[in-house]
């Protein structure tokens, strides 16, 4: 919540309604303490195609390129003193787990993947087709099964395996407002981070608050989920005890001064290399001078202390 002076006001005290699990974090290449991510980009994208990008004649996805060029930009962020990069796309637009593994091993930086899907607009049809008679959205209880899966069980190799575990849960809301199909997707997703122990994040559509109360109806603990750009709605999402992830980290930084600091996460929001999307709709960035953009006196708790207090895997 916010004062009349601009001002956040005193958040309640997290409740401790989990407890840690075994205080680490899954990354691509296995468990690894959460204390030892250290510096986190915690909402990126490294790689995302749109999807179907992918099949366009004239788009050219070179591997070896590919590869070099993230891992350049991870080398880069790892001299600035980085740590970890969380790919927050999650399983259909652009997620590559050989690709992330191979980025993982070759730069020294910690990557955490994630599973779920974005807003109903970047759904494909299989996950759009009504399920009941009259029509209904996806159910809720199959996108948990789905994304639990990714935790529990492995991410998907599209035709060959699974491998790895999920680190965290990501969706989106439509951004001029909520849809049904959102909804049963966040609520799908709310469900599977309980069961599981991992955490939430979604981008946030027109209205943050109303969404956050979805996900905490499902039961999920608020400090187990982070809301992405919730605007001027981040003072009643921090007050409701989740976190917010600023992608405008001169707004991110500004709200943790006014009060907001346990409450709050920094990111760029974009991605290493994006293919298929319209200009400045997943603006291609570099993650180095998010180490540098945060004042010494908050980095310590926005870039490291919070991300693993959020990625660090809990239970009930």
């Amino acid at each position: 919540m916010t004062t009349a002076t601009g001002c956040v006001a005193p958040f309640p005290t997290r409740e401790a309604g989990m407890t840690v699990k075994s205080n680490t974090v899954n990354t691509v290449l296995g468990p690894v303490p959460a204390a030892e991510l250290g510096v986190v980009a915690v909402h990126e994208a490294l790689l995302a195609v749109l999807p179907g990008a992918q099949y366009a004649h004239d788009i050219e996805m070179d591997r070896a390129v590919i590869f070099r060029a993230i891992a350049d930009k991870l080398r880069a962020f790892k001299a600035a003193g980085g740590g970890a990069v969380v790919d927050a796309g999650g399983m259909f637009a652009g997620r590559d787990v050989p690709l992330l593994e191979a980025l993982s091993r070759a730069t020294g930086v910690h990557i955490v993947a994630s599973a779920g899907q974005m807003e109903e607009g970047m759904l494909g049809g299989y996950f759009l087709t009504p399920q009941t008679n009259p029509p209904t959205p996806w159910p809720a209880e199959k996108f948990a099964a789905l994304y639990a899966a990714e935790v529990t069980e492995g991410m998907v190799v599209p035709r060959v395996e699974r491998r790895g575990s999920a680190g965290l849960i990501a969706t989106a809301i439509t951004a001029d407002g909520m849809t049904p199909t959102d909804e049963s997707q966040l609520r799908g997703c709310a469900r599977a981070a309980k069961q599981t122990g991992v955490a939430l994040t979604f981008r946030a559509g027109s209205d943050p608050v109303a969404e956050l109360a979805v996900a905490l109806d499902e039961g999920l603990a608020a400090d187990r989920i982070a809301v992405v750009n919730a605007g001027d709605k981040a003072g009643e999402v921090a007050g409701k005890g989740a976190y917010v992830v600023f992608t405008d980290v001169a707004a991110g930084v500004a709200f943790a001064q006014a009060g907001g600091a346990d409450n709050t996460l920094v990111a760029t929001g974009g991605a290493a290399l994006a293919f298929g999307y319209d200009e400045g709709e997943m603006p291609e960035t570099s993650y180095d001078a998010l180490v540098s953009a945060v004042p010494a006196e908050l980095a310590p708790r926005l870039l490291t202390a919070n991300p693993a207090a959020l990625l660090a895997v809990k239970e009930a």
